[in-house]
C-alpha cells in the first residue's frame, strides 16, 4: 500500500508540474501580468474643461509637451507557446510645435529610450543592452516632414483625426514613418495621441528569440501627449 501510495502521488506531482509548465506562461498572462493596457487615445473634455465650445480659427504660436505625457511601445511576444502582449512606456518625454493659423508648420518629439519600462525587469534589461544600444543613442526623435491643416477650425472637446509623415530616429537609424493621429482641445491646451507602425530591423533592432520566449518582427511606438502654449 505504502508502494503504490509513493507511485500515485509520484504520477501526480508530473502531472502538476507538467500542467504548470504548459500554464504557466498563461497564468502570468491572465492573473500576474492582466491584459495590456489599451493603445492611448486622446480624451475629450467635459463640457466645463473644453472651454468655448466656438470654432478656434486661429491657433498660431509656439506650443510644447506638458505633464502626464508619455511614450512607448507595443510589441506581441509568444512565451512558451503563449501570446502575451507586451507594452513599455515612460513619461520621460518632451516635444515643440509650431503653428500658423491652423497649419502644423514644424514639430519633433524626443522620447528617453532609456527610461522606458514593461512588466519585467529583466525584458528591460535585454531591451536597454542588446535590442537598443541606448548608451549610444539614449533618446528616439520624431520630426515633421510635411505640414498638417486641420479639417475644420477645432472646436473644444470636439477629436480630430489627421495624417501625419515625418521622420523616426530609433537606435541611429532614421526612417521615414506615416501615422493616423488624433488631437482635441481642451481648455487652454489639448492633447495628442497616435501610433505609428515599425518593423524593428528597418532601426537595427533584432527581435530576440530566446526559444522559451520570441518577439514578432514588428511593432508599433505610441504616444498620448498633453500639449499647451510655449
Amino acid at each position: 500500500m505504502k508502494k503504490k501510495t509513493i507511485v500515485i502521488l509520484s504520477v501526480a506531482a508530473v502531472v502538476a508540474i507538467g500542467a504548470v509548465a504548459i500554464a504557466g506562461p498563461i497564468i502570468y498572462r491572465d492573473l500576474i501580468v492582466g491584459p495590456a493596457e489599451a493603445a492611448p487615445t486622446v480624451q475629450a473634455p467635459t463640457p466645463d474643461d473644453a472651454a468655448s465650445t466656438e470654432p478656434s480659427d486661429d491657433l498660431s504660436g509656439a506650443w510644447s509637451v506638458a505633464a502626464d505625457s508619455f511614450a512607448g511601445y507595443r510589441v506581441d511576444e509568444v512565451l512558451n507557446g503563449t501570446n502575451v502582449t507586451v507594452v513599455g512606456r515612460t513619461t520621460e518625454v518632451s516635444g515643440s510645435f509650431d503653428v500658423e493659423t491652423l497649419t502644423l508648420t514644424s514639430a519633433e518629439v524626443s522620447v528617453d529610450v532609456a527610461s522606458i519600462e514593461t512588466d519585467s525587469a529583466n525584458r528591460d534589461n535585454y531591451f536597454r543592452s542588446s535590442a537598443v544600444n541606448v548608451a549610444e543613442f539614449p533618446d528616439a526623435t520624431f520630426r515633421l516632414l510635411e505640414p498638417v491643416s486641420a479639417a475644420a477650425p477645432p472646436v473644444g472637446g470636439e477629436v480630430q483625426t489627421v495624417s501625419v509623415r515625418g521622420e523616426l530616429t530609433l537606435n541611429g537609424e532614421t526612417k521615414q514613418v506615416d501615422a493616423e493621429v488624433q488631437a482635441v482641445l481642451a481648455g487652454d491646451g489639448g492633447q495628442v495621441s497616435g501610433s505609428v507602425p515599425i518593423t524593428f530591423a528597418d532601426f537595427g533592432v533584432e527581435a530576440p528569440n530566446l526559444g522559451f520566449v520570441s518577439v514578432e518582427p514588428s511593432g508599433s511606438i505610441e504616444f498620448l501627449l498633453n500639449i499647451e502654449p510655449a
